[in-house]
């Protein structure tokens, strides 16, 4: 089906043929112009406290949420009715809140700040279940498609546990309950903060802790195991080999002499796989949300080894070297002249850019670039305007961008020698006098140049001051507070794909980053200042910003296959989202 249909086109392929139905109803479940006419449809009150989470049923249509008031309301979301109120016999702030896949909306689980989880059988209205197996708050829970009896919970003792209703449970220590303790291998003051099951690879588990590396495991492969004590510090090791993936944004997993307290700085405070099983989307607490292919092989650009060694990564580490090669795929893909609405908006980037206006600059550019990929100049340009911004990871993103034009382009100078400066902005003074030394070479008319002579005694001065020396010496901080496989696995971590800016999670530690429509277009989240910030997938760009929350949007909860979001916050009501008509 062409993508060019228009909505009456559509209507009437689906009268000619019921199988236009279900492409009909991806195409169309979230559009640009159904998100710019969201509005308020209703708010739903029934909570007397903070209402932390909001969960749809598979089908969309029951809503169940769950709040400081220990309840668990159950709502339909179309007659705005509460269908039930379930007294979960919690004594503790709930904090995550499931139907069991498969039950017809009859079973939920509930986790909460008193340590327990529940199972309730909401037909009965009776708590069929109780686990008091955890020894700290009870963040997150997840569920698997089309599996009705198992569930698993991440909670803030540093342990992912694993529940099957069809077994009898007991929460002795010797239950082989565990499945993932990240104390294991990340010390005694990780926290599971969330997780979340891929819904067409329903074997990979991801989750999210008090630092920034997310972990994606194989469960497959793991066995679970019995509790162990933290004042025994003896933990059973049971992850295999080739079972766990970690992720970090890559400008993170460089910084220089980071200690273990600095990662702490960050937590990811939700993690949701895309609909097609193959993406990731992070809200990294005190930083910026992050979407990871699953499926590339893209490691950080510049890694920390744990001997406080560098090391760079290719095609930077040939630059660096002086030996990239120009006859790169890339290269071949190249097109200099770009079309003349693509140019049009590069000459509008460039506008604003002198104007110092770096964000505005930055939206047109990344529209050029989703519209026109295949351009260096365009990546080049962006990377400016991101080292002239100089927001949390520009830098890094900068010099992501300066690598793909000289991919594209290598004889793009000033790619390359914005790419040297990125890397002396980013503290790898060593790494940017080499790459300034491969620049010079290779465009030897401007290694005279005022701009090439500051950078290079900028960097020779970094390179001789005793500040730089005592940094390069001795291993990382944190090294002696994780174990050596944790060490390798974040030296393996791959990069992020896409990022978006502009909300502020540094208050919440449940605030969440959503998927919005069938095939995952566009980007939802909560914010700090009460706003629900909406971003489109493919250019990264913000296309909206509503006020969700006098205090704090926490969740958004998108229905599964209607235009309509759920969100909540520091206010103890409900509120639905849809396009009203123009």
């Amino acid at each position: 089906m062409s993508h060019t249909y228009s909505i009456p086109q559509f209507l009437r392929l689906r009268e000619l043929d019921e199988r236009n139905c279900p492409p009909f109803q991806k195409r169309l479940h979230v559009t640009t112009d159904c998100i710019k006419r969201l509005s308020l449809e209703k708010e739903l009150d029934g909570h007397t406290g903070c209402v932390n989470c909001l969960e749809w049923d598979s089908q969309g249509r029951k809503l169940a949420s769950a709040s400081d008031d220990f309840l668990v309301i159950i709502w339909d979301p179309f007659t705005y009715r509460k269908l039930q109120t379930i007294q979960t016999g919690h004594h503790g702030n709930i904090f995550s809140v499931k139907f069991m896949p498969e039950t017809n909306g009859e079973t939920i689980v509930t986790g909460a700040g008193d340590h327990e989880v529940r199972v309730h059988n909401v037909v009965c209205k009776e708590t069929t279940r109780v686990c008091t197996c955890h020894a700290g708050r009870v963040k997150r829970l997840g569920t698997a498609p089309a599996m009705n009896d198992v569930f698993w919970s991440a909670a803030e003792d540093g342990l992912i546990r694993q529940f099957d209703l069809r077994l009898p449970h007991s929460c002795l220590r010797n239950e082989q309950t565990v499945l993932i303790d990240l104390r294991t291998y990340s010390g005694d003051a990780i926290e599971a903060k969330c997780l979340a099951v891929n819904p067409i690879k329903t074997e990979l588990l991801a989750v999210g802790a008090n630092d920034p590396y997310i972990r994606i495991y194989d469960r497959r492969m793991i066995r679970l195991v019995k509790s162990s004590t933290a004042s025994s510090s003896i933990y059973e090791d049971n992850v295999p080999p080739g079972c766990v993936q970690h992720f970090v944004p890559g400008h993170i997993a460089c910084r220089r002499k980071s200690t273990e307290s600095d990662l702490h700085e960050y937590s990811a405070t939700y993690v949701a796989f895309g609909p097609n099983g193959n993406e990731l989307l992070v809200n990294l607490g005190s930083e910026q949300i992050y979407l990871f292919d699953i499926t590339t092989n893209m490691t950080s650009l510049l890694v920390r080894l744990t001997n406080d060694n560098r090391e760079l990564k290719e095609p930077l580490k040939g630059y660096c070297n002086g030996i990239h090669s120009s006859s790169s795929y890339l290269s071949s893909k190249n097109k200099p002249t770009l079309p003349e609405h693509i140019n049009a908006l590069k000459l509008g980037g460039n506008s604003f850019f002198e104007k110092e206006c770096y964000s505005v600059a930055i939206r047109i550019y990344n529209q050029a670039i989703a519209e026109y990929p295949d351009s260096s100049v365009l990546y080049s340009n962006r990377a400016a305007a991101y080292m002239k911004r100089e927001w949390c990871g520009d830098t890094y993103a900068a010099l992501r961008d300066c690598i793909t034009a000289l991919n594209y382009d290598p004889n793009n100078v000033k790619a390359y020698f914005r790419m040297t400066r990125c890397l002396f902005d980013l503290a790898w003074y060593e790494e940017a006098k080499l790459t300034l030394n491969s620049f010079k070479q290779q465009f030897p008319s401007h290694a005279k140049l005022l701009a090439c002579r500051a950078l290079e005694r900028d960097i020779l001065a970094k390179l001789d001051s005793p500040d730089e020396i005592m940094d390069d010496s001795g291993e990382l901080d944190y090294a002696s507070d994780i174990s050596l496989k944790e060490s390798e696995w974040r030296e393996k971590a791959k990069d992020y794909h896409l990022r978006f800016y502009g909300h502020c999670n540094t208050t919440t530690d449940i605030k969440e980053a959503n998927f919005f429509g069938s095939d995952g277009d566009f980007i939802v989240a909560g914010s700090d200042d009460g706003s629900i910030f909406f971003w489109d997938r493919k250019t990264t760009n913000n296309i909206r910003i509503l006020k969700g929350d006098s205090s704090i949007v926490n969740c958004v909860q998108p229905h599964p296959t209607c235009c309509l979001l759920a969100t909540s916050g520091i206010e103890h009501r409900i509120r639905l989202w849809s396009p009203r008509s123009q």
